[in-house]
C-alpha cells in the first residue's frame, strides 16, 4: 500500500513539474495590427433627385426629321410619279417596241437568203447555174419551191426539147430524168409564173447515174418567161 501510495505522488509531481516548464516556455503570438483602413464605400446619388429641374435630352431620329432626310414620295401607299419619257401604258410589254424592227430584220435577212419570197424586185433576165463536164448517161434534177407554196410553176427542157412541160413546185422533191446526148447539153429551167406571194423560186438537185450530187443551187424571184440554165459537156 505503501509502494502505491508513494507512485501515485511521484506521478503527481511530475505532472506538476511539466506544466510548469510548458507555461513558462510558450508565448502567445500577438494579432498583427493594420495601419491601412477600410475604404468607404461612395454614395449613390439619385441623379433624377438633384437634376429634377434640367429638362432632360431626347436623341433626334433623322428618319422623322424631314429637314434631315426629305421624306420620299415612293413610298407604299403614296402616289408614284406620274413624270416619264415613254408613251408606253403601264400593261404594255417594254420590248414590244422592238418587234416591229425585229420582223423586219428577219424578213429582209431571209429574203436575201433565198429563204422567203416577196414582192420586191423581179429577175428578168436568164441566169446560169454553172458549167459541167460528165460521163454520165443522164442526169436526175429535182425541184422544189424553198419558200412559200404559192403556185409556182416551171417548164423543163433539154437542148429545146421539152420534157416536162408544167411542174408545179411544193413542199417536197420532184423530179425529172433528162437523157444526155454526146458533147453539149443545154438543160433549161423556165419560169412559166410568179406565184402569189413574189416571184418564181426554186430549188435545185442535180445527180448523175451513179447517184452522185453534181450540184445543189437555187434561184429567187425570178420573172416569169426568164430562165435558169445548166450547161453540160458529156465526154
Amino acid at each position: 500500500m505503501k509502494h502505491i501510495l508513494f507512485f501515485i505522488l511521484f506521478f503527481t509531481a511530475a505532472a506538476m513539474s511539466a506544466q510548469t516548464e510548458f507555461s513558462t516556455k510558450y508565448k502567445s503570438i500577438p494579432a498583427p495590427k493594420f495601419s491601412a483602413k477600410p475604404k468607404k464605400i461612395p454614395e449613390v446619388k439619385d441623379p433624377q433627385g438633384e437634376n429634377s429641374d434640367i429638362p432632360s435630352i431626347k436623341t433626334p431620329n433623322v428618319f422623322e426629321n424631314t429637314s434631315i432626310t426629305p421624306k420620299s414620295k415612293f413610298q407604299i401607299g403614296e402616289e408614284k410619279s406620274k413624270f416619264t419619257m415613254s408613251t408606253e401604258t403601264d400593261f404594255a410589254n417594254p420590248g414590244d417596241r422592238y418587234v416591229p424592227k425585229m420582223e423586219k430584220e428577219l424578213d429582209k435577212a431571209l429574203k436575201d437568203a433565198g429563204l422567203k419570197e416577196g414582192r420586191g424586185e423581179l429577175v428578168k433576165k436568164n441566169i446560169s447555174l454553172g458549167d459541167f463536164r460528165t460521163k454520165s448517161e443522164y442526169f436526175i434534177v429535182k425541184f422544189r419551191d424553198f419558200g412559200a407554196i404559192d403556185g409556182d410553176l416551171v417548164r423543163v427542157s433539154s437542148n429545146d426539147r421539152v420534157i416536162a412541160n408544167q411542174l408545179f413546185l411544193d413542199a417536197s422533191f420532184k423530179q425529172v430524168k433528162i437523157d444526155l446526148v454526146n458533147g453539149f447539153n443545154k438543160l433549161d429551167f423556165e419560169a412559166l409564173n410568179i406565184g402569189t406571194l413574189g416571184g418564181n423560186t426554186a430549188e435545185i438537185q442535180v445527180y448523175d447515174d451513179k447517184g452522185a450530187l453534181i450540184t445543189n443551187d437555187y434561184w429567187n424571184n425570178l420573172a416569169a418567161g426568164f430562165k435558169a440554165s445548166i450547161v453540160v459537156t458529156k465526154e
